[in-house]
């Protein structure tokens, strides 16, 4: 840590017989806004909108130009004041409003959560979907098999019981 900012978010710090420490706190408080129960409107713009709203973050693209040149990567704020910055650590994890799931820095870039509202992904493939139509009971059939029948019938009610099949 230095005398002027925090070690984790470099939150501004206010030093004893400081001038002006209202700017300072202020600062701090922006930053604080920016990051808490975070949600960015996307991660893929790598130009400043052109209208945005005071509250609203993105996660500024590979390729940043205007008035975002240099900050891929960050985490982009508008306030009144105009863009304020952070740079991500590891852990960082926000909301991403037009992809419907949440992106996590792992220290070195932004991921996709694995668990999303479509299912589960692991390495970008989904693994797990959207439930599916109910599984049918086991009947009819020329050949009958009481074994397989029970087994198949316990293996149903099993995954019934956990919730994840319906029938």
């Amino acid at each position: 840590m230095t005398n002027e900012t925090s070690d984790r978010w470099a939150l501004p710090l206010l030093h004893a017989g400081q001038a002006q420490k209202e700017m300072m706190h202020n600062e701090a408080l922006a930053r604080i806004d920016m990051l808490l129960h975070g949600i960015a409107e996307s991660a893929d713009l790598s130009v400043p909108p052109i209208t945005p709203v005071a509250g609203q973050c993105w996660i500024v693209a590979a390729g940043a130009s205007g008035g975002w040149a240099g900050q891929e990567g960050h985490v982009a704020f508008w306030t009144d004041g105009g863009w304020r910055f952070v740079a991500p650590r590891g852990g960082l994890r926000l909301a991403v409003a037009d992809r419907g799931h949440t992106i996590v820095h792992d220290g070195t870039a932004w991921r996709d959560s694995a668990v999303r509202g479509d299912g589960f992904f692991v390495d970008g493939q989904q693994i797990v979907g959207a439930r599916r139509s109910a599984i049918a009971a086991p009947a009819g059939g020329t050949t009958v098999d009481v074994e397989s029948r029970g087994a198949i019938a316990a293996i149903l009610a099993a995954l019934q019981g956990h919730g994840l099949i319906s029938m």
